[in-house]
């Protein structure tokens, strides 16, 4: 058991990590960051004081320069007042369900199982609340324009009246997550065979769901450099799934 964090003190004896496979592993951190920013809403997950684990899907703001995530929850959120110390958010982005039916090695031997494809990012470190006025409305103008900015007729914040919006700056409280340890999973078939490769971006490719034909693009996008198919012939790899 370790010591209850006070309000901005960092818990000491929580530790998130990610079962992360060498083959799914993505290490660049600007890749990492461009998929936060594609894919902004994240799960929180806090278990402060030993307490049960505590989850709430938010949209964050990354701001790279200082290495560190940005959200906001409602005052009314528990996790709003006993999350302090080491947390957890999860940013998850396509997936797709990969039937054994579409590997070549299910004719050839028959030991293959059924398995699901996906992308995932965990940012983990210490987090601060952050009460501040200013902070809390900078920080709603920054995600505002971040989901507005495109539209021909963009959302402000200044669009509503001003005591509204005073009054809803008191019902949240500000998070900020310094992101300490960054991960980042894309589970893509790259343990398979060259030849299962190809059946599973087949096999996605002609779904009529959106998702699977976006997964199919990122398991070519993302096959290894040793099982591209040559033009003098295929080369296979291990027909191993680990999950």
């Amino acid at each position: 058991m370790y010591k209850l964090a006070s309000r901005n003190e960092p818990a000491r004896g929580v530790s998130f990590r990610m079962y992360l496979p060498p083959a799914f592993a993505e290490h660049d951190p600007r890749v990492l960051h461009e998929f936060i920013d594609a894919h902004p809403l994240g799960i929180l997950v806090t278990a402060a004081g030993g307490a049960a684990p505590v989850a709430t899907h938010l949209p964050m703001v990354l701001d790279r320069d200082r290495g560190v995530l940005q959200g906001h929850l409602a005052r009314a959120n528990p996790q709003a007042t006993s999350a302090a110390g080491e947390a957890l958010v999860i940013f998850t982005g396509p997936d797709a369900y990969v039937h054994p039916g579409w590997y070549p090695s299910k004719a050839e031997h028959g030991r293959v199982v059924p398995t699901w494809n996906y992308v995932a990012v965990h940012a983990s470190g210490p987090l601060r609340y952050m009460e501040d006025r200013e902070w809390l409305a900078r920080h709603l103008e920054r995600l505002t324009a971040r989901h507005e900015s495109h539209r021909e007729r963009p959302w402000r914040i200044d669009d509503a009246p001003a005591d509204y919006i005073e009054r809803a700056l008191g019902d949240i409280v500000g998070i900020e997550l310094e992101v300490s340890r960054l991960e980042g999973k894309w589970k893509m078939s790259q343990n398979r065979s060259a030849a299962d490769i190809t059946g599973v971006v087949a096999g996605l490719g002609v779904s009529p769901d959106d998702r699977d034909r976006a997964v199919a693009a990122i398991v070519e996008a993302r096959r290894p450099a040793s099982k591209r198919l040559r033009a003098r012939g295929r080369v296979t790899g291990t027909p191993r799934d680990a999950r």
